[in-house]
C-alpha cells in the first residue's frame, strides 16, 4: 500500500482538487445541496475558511485557509466525502471497496497544493474560476452557477 506524506503546516492556505470515482457524471451539480450541507456540517465541527470554490459535474476545486494551530485537512475531507455519500447509490462497487466499507462515490485520494505567496494564491483562485470555461460548460466564469466567482471577484481582481 502506498504511504502518502502530506505537509503539516498549521494555518496554511491550501488548494484542493477532489474527484468522484465515476468521472463523466453530473452527480456533484445534481446533488449540490447535499454537498453544501456536508461542507456546512464539517465547517461547524472543524472550522476552516473558504477562499474560493468551484463545483463541476464530477470534480471540484477549492482553496481553504486552515485555522492557526490546525493542519488536519484530511479529516475534513473524509467528513465531507462521507457526509455527501450518505444516501447516494454508489452503483457497482469493486470487492476492494466492499472490503474497506467504502461506498465508492469519491476517488480515494485528493490532490493538494500548499499556496506559496500572493501570486500563487491569485493563480489558484483564477484556476477555480476558469475551470468551467476550460471544460466548455460556459463562456465566462460568471455564468457558472456553482462557483464562488461572484462572491470573490472584487477581492481577487477579476
Amino acid at each position: 500500500m502506498s504511504v502518502y506524506l502530506r505537509p503539516r503546516r498549521p494555518g496554511a492556505v491550501v488548494f484542493f482538487t477532489v474527484a468522484l470515482a465515476a468521472r463523466g457524471t453530473w452527480l456533484l451539480v445534481e446533488e449540490v445541496a447535499r454537498l453544501r450541507a456536508a461542507v456546512r456540517a464539517t465547517k461547524a465541527e472543524r472550522p476552516f475558511g473558504i477562499i474560493a470554490w468551484v463545483v463541476l459535474p464530477d470534480h471540484l476545486h477549492c482553496v481553504w485557509q486552515m485555522p492557526e494551530g490546525d493542519a488536519d485537512y484530511s479529516v475534513r475531507w473524509r467528513l465531507i466525502k462521507s457526509r455527501f455519500s450518505m444516501g447516494i447509490d454508489p452503483g457497482r462497487r469493486r470487492a476492494s471497496h466492499i472490503a474497506r466499507g467504502e461506498r465508492a462515490v469519491w476517488q480515494r485520494r485528493f490532490w493538494e497544493h500548499h499556496i506559496r505567496g500572493e501570486a500563487d494564491l491569485a493563480a489558484h483562485v483564477q484556476y477555480c474560476w476558469m475551470n468551467p470555461v476550460k471544460h466548455g460548460f460556459v463562456a465566462s466564469p460568471e455564468d457558472w452557477e456553482w462557483s464562488s466567482y461572484r462572491r470573490d471577484r472584487e477581492t481577487y481582481g477579476a
